[in-house]
């Protein structure tokens, strides 16, 4: 008899007891909004920015209503309007390219390789398309890091880096989101963090932050961020810059500053059930495994393998297979968008020319999620029912 996984992909551990608590004390005081407070006290959310920054080594920290929101913001805080270019991963997910298309930008898609991270060679030969560069960490994957400040530097290239799968990863001694001119991070439920939706943007750029806490609508309440630029930084901008608002209230920092301080447990975590399902599936014939550089420290909250060059009937057959036996798999390289995936042809507001090398790799992308409330047993029983029914297909 076969075995079979009766766990969820989509359930997540319950929130903290402490952030419960911290969470019912924001409730009854009945000052969720951010400015809301009394003479004397910060507030949960400049609490959270401030430690954020801190825990990132970042100078400044803006929290916002979503991940999306924190890209956007960005965009806009470095003067990316109507007409501009940005370059942008093809392998990503539709909020990246979405939030250039809200400022009225247009993306410019740059390929994948094989270890799912952007193309530095196709990125070196579009790079004069753009100024900006809207680096997504697709799947926590972080390219070599090194190698792509060495060409954006040269060419001028400001760089936004998405980091909703890689808080708490590193390239070398680097945080995430360190090494461009702005970092967006994402706190909604399937993220490192759960505050249902959030996000947190990071620079050390007092300009570009001054205008980012004007966009989220700080009126001119800008001296109550604990991160934030000096009052000087205002001076001029708080009479040009809109007011679009999309601040985070205090109930979700509430939530969110107790898994702050038990981030760096969960990454662990993490990593030991991703390794558990990599083990499972290694050397398994039709299968390929993502390569993780050494100077990549990642976070395992998801697990990608390519089926190179099986056809899309082959593949259905696979996802198929595997739902019948409980396990819970997404392919990115479909036709037609569906629930989270979809690729750069799906997306319509931002045509782009087809690209061979990068399609192949897209449409052999598997996805799967690794929930904390997953066993290493369940990772591994997971393991095995894929590793069977690829062998079948393969057999």
């Amino acid at each position: 008899m076969k075995e079979v996984f009766t766990g969820s992909f989509t359930q997540q551990e319950p929130i903290p007891e402490t952030a419960i608590d911290a969470a019912l004390a924001v409730m009854r005081s009945g000052r969720l909004h951010r400015y809301n407070t009394v003479p004397g006290e910060a507030g949960e959310v400049a609490l959270l920015e401030q430690e954020f920054a801190a825990w990132t080594g970042a100078r400044y920290c803006l929290a916002v209503a979503s991940g999306g929101y924190a890209i956007a913001t960005a965009l806009r805080a470095l003067g990316v309007g109507p007409g501009d270019r940005v370059l942008t991963n093809a392998f990503t997910l539709a909020p990246v390219p979405g939030a250039i298309a809200s400022v009225g930008a247009v993306p410019v898609f740059v390929g994948v390789t094989e270890g799912l991270t952007i193309d530095l060679d196709d990125l070196a030969a579009k790079a004069d398309q753009a100024d900006v560069l809207l680096l997504s960490h697709m799947r926590g994957h972080i390219c070599d890091m090194d190698a792509l400040m060495a060409i954006c530097d040269a060419l001028g290239l400001k760089v936004i880096e998405d980091c909703a799968h890689t808080m708490g990863a590193f390239w070398g001694d680097v945080p995430s989101g360190r090494h461009g001119i702005a970092a967006c991070y994402s706190t909604q439920t399937y993220k490192h963090m759960n505050s249902g939706e959030g996000g947190l943007l990071i620079s050390d750029d007092a300009d570009v932050m001054a205008r980012a806490v004007m966009l989220s609508g700080s009126y001119m309440l800008f001296d109550r961020h604990l991160a934030g630029p000096p009052p000087e930084a205002f001076a001029d901008l708080k009479y040009q810059t809109p007011n679009i608002s999309g601040r985070m209230d205090n109930l979700r920092a509430a939530i969110l500053r107790p898994q702050l301080r038990d981030i760096e447990t969960q990454v662990a975590r993490w990593n030991t059930r991703y390794r558990v399902v990599e083990d499972g599936l290694r050397d398994t014939p039709g299968l390929t495994l993502i390569h993780r550089p050494q100077q990549e420290a990642f976070v395992g909250s998801s697990i990608q393998f390519l089926l190179l060059d099986w056809s899309a009937n082959r593949i259905a057959d696979l996802l198929a297979a595997c739902a019948a036996r409980g396990v819970e798999l997404k392919w990115f390289g479909g036709a037609e968008p569906s629930g989270f995936t979809s690729r750069y042809d799906s997306w319509r507001y931002a045509p782009s020319a087809p690209m061979p090398d990068t399609d192949r790799i897209l449409r052999a992308i598997i996805d799967m999620r690794l929930p904390l409330t997953f066993s290493e047993a369940d990772c591994a029983l997971i393991a095995r029912i894929i590793r069977d029914e690829v062998l079948a297909l393969t057999a």
